[in-house]
């Protein structure tokens, strides 16, 4: 069974930095792609960045371009996602969730098969 668990969110300030974490387990394989998503009150869930965990290719939204770093650790089976220059638009519960069938870089939630419960993201002035 898949389980993924999101940790790192917390209250940060406008122009600080966070890392997000996704720990993996219940997946025999390398060939799946990770993404990280993010969903604010009164907005739809839109994908914010992925990576390929057997290549190490991402792909970031526009709105994470510059900002934002996707990354995974083999040995401790987990994904991170570093936020730094962080923006009150960046307050959300960002979920990360795994794509196994069929799996290629995608930012769309519906391409994902498993999700996290969600970690939350505050930023404030």
């Amino acid at each position: 069974q898949v389980q993924l668990v999101e940790s790192g969110g917390d209250l940060v300030q406008i122009g600080g930095s966070l890392t997000l974490s996704c720990q993996i387990s219940g997946i025999g394989s390398d060939d799946f792609v990770i993404g990280w998503f993010r969903q604010a009150p009164g907005k739809e869930r839109e994908g914010v960045a992925c990576i390929w965990w057997d290549t190490g290719k991402t792909r970031e939204a526009d709105s994470a371009k510059g900002r934002f770093t996707i990354s995974r650790d083999h040995a401790k089976k987990t994904v991170f996602l570093y936020m730094k220059d962080v923006k009150p638009d960046d307050t959300a519960a960002y979920y990360c969730a795994a794509m196994r069938l069929t799996p290629w870089l995608s930012l769309r939630t519906n391409d994902y098969e498993d999700w996290g419960q969600g970690t939350h993201v505050t930023v404030s002035s």
